[in-house]
């Protein structure tokens, strides 16, 4: 369990605002080192199709890598597939959303990975996809696709 007393909640700006003022804020390219050789870095999450952009704006929301003595793992955030997503670096585990109309359709799902290149993948936040469909949308990614039910 997590103590409240001694746990930093590390947060985007609307969370941030949700939370009556909890947690720190941290914003698109701000590192938190977290310990020795342990940092967490903030990168871009938002919506580009424009019905979506006011769910999700450029700026507000947080993806992040966490870098564990370089073994990074990138947890996307409530995104589609962005521009930013190049230049991300090396990435060992990636937990990529695919959930309609919040984050990814399948097929952003699949260019992401093809995109980011982990060495696994784990969809997340599929609510409104179907198991079957990840699977058959993921198949042919030559990469270690875990999907797992995270609620």
């Amino acid at each position: 369990l997590l103590d409240p007393k001694k746990t930093n909640l590390i947060v985007d700006r609307r969370s941030y605002n949700r939370l009556k003022h909890k947690g720190i804020v941290m914003k698109n390219g701000d590192v938190a080192i977290l310990g020795k050789g342990m940092t967490l870095m903030a990168v871009p999450a938002y919506n580009v199709t424009e019905a979506y952009r006011k769910i999700h704006p450029k700026g507000d929301g947080d993806g992040y890598i966490l870098n564990l003595d370089g073994f990074r793992i990138y947890i996307a955030g409530d995104t589609e597939l962005i521009p930013e997503m190049a230049n991300l670096g090396p990435i060992d585990v990636a937990f990529l959303p695919c959930n309609r109309p919040y984050t990814m359709t399948l097929n952003q799902l699949v260019e992401a990975a093809q995109i980011i290149r982990p060495k696994v993948l784990y969809p997340y936040n599929w609510n409104n996809t179907s198991e079957e469909a990840i699977r058959k949308a993921t198949a042919k990614l030559k990469m270690d696709v875990r999907i797992r039910y995270f609620r």
